[in-house]
């Protein structure tokens, strides 16, 4: 039932025939009316074409731009009711009206306060009420120097009221560069290769320019030596060829402690082998080698290195970044046993 009439009689109707008997406009509107529109079709293809003449030809952009530029310039202008003059103003120059700048309309605020309150504020200087400000916590009205001292009960300074300028605070001192890193690799790099009993903490951090055959001198002399603890070469840019003869010392050289590699040139595989070679001795409890200049091993060799590390009963502690959320783990649950049951300290 439908507004009080029966619809079965309609069900037996062919649409078809209904729809022969309407003419075009009809069906247009019909159209129009009835059909959702499809949001997955570009606009180009949902808006129906409401146009009935007949394309002039082909889009000439070129002669378009020509004509209405011809055309703008045929119009005339309008016609002004004053002509502009420089220096004279047209029309009426507003007068603000005379009296409350603000309309009268806000209302004015009475405060009850007690005798000895109001008598405390009518003596109070600007200082105090800028101290009574800030307890209050009214930062707004005060700067960040103004509000430290009320709070800290340090007392304003000379010029302290509310529209005091805010002044900059004077800078600490600033400390010197630190110098650059004096040692000499070709003298300390014959030394390893001598092992000298008085070398034990070799530190090339921030070198530049070292020759890899100066690199290669370094590490074949350290699958001799038995006294250097601590190596470091930070970003001294260090690759893949001299890291090479590095992880071969790594796997003969009993007496490391500590190696340092980080910020250098070394790639995913490098790193795992280098892990790898500390398995052989287990001797070094802290290797570093983050910031390398590829930010990425892959999953492959970070999973890998998580193996590696996980076979390393003294390794303590390890600098480098993992993305794979696994090997985060299983390389942080082995330093922890290593390091409850360490040996080295």
């Amino acid at each position: 039932m439908l507004y009080g009439k029966d619809l079965k009689e309609y069900d037996n109707l062919n649409v078809e025939d209904l729809l022969g008997q309407l003419s075009a406009e009809e069906l247009e509107q019909l159209s129009s009316e009835v059909d959702p529109d499809d949001s997955l079709l570009p606009p180009s293809q949902r808006c129906k074409d409401q146009t009935n003449k007949d394309p002039t030809g082909p889009l000439k952009r070129r002669q378009l731009l020509n004509f209405l530029t011809k055309f703008a310039k045929e119009q005339e202008d309008w016609p002004e009711i004053k002509k502009f003059i420089p220096g004279i103003k047209l029309g009426k120059v507003w007068v603000p009206k005379k009296g409350d700048p603000k309309g009268g309309m806000e209302e004015k605020i009475i405060l009850d306060l007690e005798d000895g309150a109001e008598e405390a504020l009518g003596n109070a200087t600007e200082a105090d009420l800028v101290d009574l400000a800030g307890i209050l916590g009214l930062h707004s009205m005060l700067n960040q120097d103004q509000y430290e001292a009320s709070i800290l009960n340090k007392g304003q300074s000379l010029g302290g009221n509310f529209e005091s300028i805010v002044k900059s605070t004077k800078p600490k001192k600033i400390l010197p560069p630190e110098p650059d890193n004096m040692t000499d690799p070709e003298k300390t790099a014959k030394q390893v290769a001598e092992n000298d009993p008085n070398l034990t903490n070799l530190n090339w951090n921030n070198i530049k320019y070292i020759p890899r055959e100066t690199f290669k001198k370094l590490f074949n002399g350290l699958k001799t030596n038995t006294n250097l603890v601590e190596l470091n070469l930070s970003n001294t840019g260090l690759t893949d060829g001299p890291a090479e003869k590095l992880m071969e010392a790594l796997k003969v050289n009993e007496s490391l402690r500590k190696v340092n590699v980080e910020s250098n040139y070394l790639s995913g595989p490098m790193i795992r082998d280098l892990i790898e070679a500390l398995l052989d001795k287990q001797n070094v409890i802290e290797f570093r080698a983050t910031n390398q200049r590829p930010q990425i091993m892959g999953n492959r060799y970070e999973m890998e290195i998580a193996k590696l590390i996980q076979q390393n009963k003294t390794l303590l502690k390890l600098g480098l970044n993992f993305d794979v959320p696994d090997a985060r783990h299983k390389v942080a649950t082995q330093l922890q046993s290593n390091n409850d049951s360490c040996m080295y300290y």
